[in-house]
């Protein structure tokens, strides 16, 4: 089981489930991942954590606009949010929503890189980030699909330090020489009206298993079941329409 106290600057340490429907969602999780999401505090505005085993493993809160689309977010950790707005600002990112506290549990930021993905940072407070990652039914990865890749990494270097480590096909962004991430150049095969995004991934055991599942809850498959040397992933959709990935890793990848 891989436990984690703290997260250091610069990695992902956070995802959370932006849905029109919360009991849906805690409905199609629990059954796909065995995911419990309890009752919030009043004060919490409906935001509450997903549990496996009793660690949190992810967030779920209520859209803040109704033209907000339902989809999964990623945060990277930061010792000081303010900074990082001053430095995405620099960069030619957008700060969407200015750094703010969040009760007692941390403070938060969302932004927009210059390519048009949105994501988020984390300055831990009581809350540190996910108790459990790399393991079934937890977040194991998050890529970021976008059509213009020089200018990420150009742009993700200045705000974390970044180094973006390309092959042929795939980047992996390196954090003092440690992948912590990853990036794809978005081909033609993607429709022209879908926008970069950060696309979170979850390691399961079985991937064909976990895509039928899905489907028999009321997801859609969105690229199905397909081997890499990591191991075979799928991308889905919910009932909702939040996309995310999947993948079976191989022992030792």
């Amino acid at each position: 089981m891989t436990e984690v106290a703290t997260y250091a600057p610069g990695t992902p340490l956070w995802v959370d489930l932006g849905s029109p429907d919360l009991d849906a969602s805690r409905a199609f999780y629990g059954s796909l991942f065995g995911w419990e999401a309890p009752p919030s505090p009043p004060e919490a505005g409906g935001y509450t954590m997903f549990l496996l085993n009793g660690k949190m493993v992810a967030g779920l809160g209520p859209l803040m606009s109704p033209d907000q689309p339902p989809a999964w977010s990623t945060y990277i950790a930061t010792d000081d949010a303010d900074d990082t707005a001053r430095r995405v600002r620099e960069a030619g990112g957008q700060v969407i929503v200015e750094p703010m506290d969040v009760l007692d549990a941390g403070r938060m930021a969302v932004f927009v890189d210059p390519t048009g993905a949105f994501f988020s940072v984390w300055q831990p407070g009581q809350h540190q980030g996910a108790d459990l990652v790399n393991e079934p039914n937890t977040f194991c990865w998050n890529e970021l699909d976008t059509r213009n890749l020089p200018a990420a990494k150009d742009f993700y270097r200045h705000v974390f330090n970044w180094e973006g480590e390309s092959s042929e096909q795939y980047t992996e962004w390196k954090l003092n020489g440690r992948s912590i991430a990853g990036a794809m150049e978005m081909g033609d095969q993607i429709p022209a009206n879908v926008p970069p995004y950060w696309l979170t991934y979850f390691a399961v055991e079985d991937c064909g298993a976990t895509v039928a599942k899905a489907q028999s809850l009321g997801g859609q498959v969105v690229v199905p079941s397909t081997d890499t040397p990591m191991g075979p992933f799928a991308v889905l959709s919910d009932p909702q329409g939040a996309v995310f990935a999947v993948i079976a890793m191989q022992q030792g990848a």
